[in-house]
């Protein structure tokens, strides 16, 4: 081989790495080529910046919509707290901390974060990039709900409607539950649109690895059809009918929760819990 054939082959396997690594971390708004078709970056949080999650994508629920409490038996007040949640190192990090807090005449022994996206959408591919808290008793959970849903705290209040839970419509694109970290869940919620009657669907994946490395949660939400994938695995998958209420605007909620129904027991020691996620998607 002479030096000019060396030359070309050194010079494409640089751009080569260099495809392969843009492809890994897109900028937004470049399209992106999947298997059926072809979508485009429309919403993103890269988290390229330091401090507080940006106000003008997320919003911070934080007052208990029952009677104070959260529902489910969480044992958490959920803060606005720049200890609670905060982006540095190019990642989102919510932080579940023991800590006693009174808040509308409640008081918990626990404090997190739950955030809420002002970006409401119908259809298209939700993607997040995170690593898992591996403590016992946490709850972390990446999902959606619809935008008509009544619970106080939503940040559209009813500018889309005001049905109320299970009729607007849940997709739990990753849960994880506080006593079994090998596993991650999919599950759907919703009312049936005819009869009224609460329906749901789930499903669980194993995930060995899930507080030690990052691993990409999505949901493919289509006309016809849900898919709920870990790393492009498929491992739910439900027919969209029109019993089902999941034609309407939905918004991504990312939060870290303490026991309740999916956190279960909590250890007598407890360190803080860290819920970091490198980026959040939403494409078209």
């Amino acid at each position: 081989m002479n030096s000019l054939h060396k030359i070309l082959l050194f010079l494409g396997l640089v751009l080569l790495i260099n495809c392969r690594e843009q492809s890994a971390h897109q900028k937004p708004n470049e399209p992106v080529v999947t298997a059926d078709q072809k979508l485009k970056l429309v919403w993103s949080d890269e988290f390229d910046y330091e401090g507080v999650p940006d106000e003008q994508k997320w919003k911070h629920q934080t007052t208990g919509p029952d009677q104070g409490h959260w529902f489910n038996g969480e044992q958490q007040h959920y803060t606005s707290s720049e200890k609670n949640a905060y982006v540095s190192n190019g990642r989102l990090k919510i932080i579940a901390l023991n800590e006693e807090l009174t808040q509308s005449g409640v008081t918990k022994s626990f404090t997190s974060a739950r955030l809420n996206s002002t970006f409401p959408f119908t259809y298209g591919k939700i993607e997040v990039k995170a690593k898992l808290p591996q403590g016992e008793g946490t709850w972390p959970a990446i999902w959606t709900l619809g935008t008509n849903i009544n619970e106080l705290g939503n940040p559209f209040g009813d500018e889309f409607g005001s049905v109320g839970w299970p009729n607007c419509g849940e997709i739990d694109i990753m849960e994880q539950n506080g006593w079994q970290k090998s596993k991650t869940i999919g599950h759907l919620h919703w009312g049936d649109t005819k009869t009224g009657k609460y329906e749901n669907q789930g499903s669980t994946y194993k995930l060995e690895t899930s507080s030690k490395n990052y691993h990409i949660y999505s949901a493919i939400w289509k006309k016809d059809s849900i898919h709920i994938q870990v790393n492009q695995q498929t491992f739910l998958s439900i027919k969209n009918t029109e019993e089902l209420p999941y034609d309407n605007p939905h918004y991504l909620l990312l939060n870290l929760a303490v026991g309740g129904n999916l956190g279960g027991n909590l250890p007598d020691q407890w360190e803080p819990q860290v819920f970091e996620i490198d980026y959040v998607r939403i494409y078209q």
